[in-house]
């Protein structure tokens, strides 16, 4: 399978047969001016997943819900909230509260919690467990919050943490936010993160035009034993 950047928190896979897509906020626009989602990924064989993990835009975009004119296998997988919020319709897509669970011949997903709106996604197909954080962090903000604040966020992101891992301790891809905007120890998610789960590659999101700097817990994540993969550009993409 092949895992390809489009922009901020969005990703698609791409397997045989099959495509996935999560969180879409804006197409990719590769370097023969195309753009990745409308002019390749819709295109190709095999039905298309797209995942929303919240209403707000950034995650969410409205025009994910017309691409079944094009691509009518195309199978929606969206948090409640979406609906709750009136961005969708109960009969555009399959919309999945925390605990419940999707599965067909293909893939198995179970929405997991977040620590600020919606849902995360843990999937499991052709042998592999993924994980899509949504907006599921560490959102301590510490520089302009107070301590007690900041160990709230802190208590209810790990809580989040352990019903994950009481479903697996281990992942092959684990998509999740690295965001310099949270200030000082921006990256201490992550590090939970791999302090808690065994994960075979870690990719850093929703670090908006800032890529490089989610490098700064690039050490401490192969530290654990992590391939830490930065895809710091829409259409990067790597193998797993």
């Amino acid at each position: 399978m092949r895992l390809v950047y489009i922009y901020h928190s969005g990703f698609a896979i791409e397997g045989d047969g099959f495509s996935i897509l999560f969180d879409f906020y804006r197409d990719a626009l590769l370097a023969d001016c195309s753009h990745y989602v409308h002019d390749h990924l819709l295109k190709r064989e095999g039905p298309l997943y797209v995942f929303a993990s919240h209403f707000h835009p950034d995650h969410f975009n409205p025009e994910i819900l017309t691409w079944k004119e094009e691509k009518p296998d195309t199978i929606y997988l969206l948090s409640r909230d979406i609906l709750k919020r009136r961005r969708a319709k109960e009969s555009d897509a399959r919309f999945l509260r925390v605990g419940d669970i999707y599965q067909d011949g293909l893939l198995w997903v179970k929405a997991f919690g977040s620590t600020d709106v919606g849902v995360s996604f843990l999937l499991r197909l052709e042998g592999k467990t993924i994980f899509h954080a949504g907006d599921l962090n560490n959102w301590h903000w510490a520089d302009e919050s107070t301590p007690e604040e900041v160990k709230d966020a802190e208590g209810r992101y790990l809580k989040e943490i352990s019903r994950l891992r009481e479903e697996t301790d281990k992942l092959d891809l684990a998509m999740f936010p690295v965001d310099p905007r949270l200030g000082s120890d921006f990256d201490r998610g992550a590090r939970q993160l791999v302090d808690r789960l065994r994960i075979a590659i870690f990719v850093p999101m929703h670090y908006w035009e800032m890529p490089d700097k989610t490098k700064v817990v690039e050490p401490y994540v192969t530290g654990k034993g992590t391939r830490f993969c930065l895809l710091p550009s829409p259409g990067a993409s790597v193998e797993f």
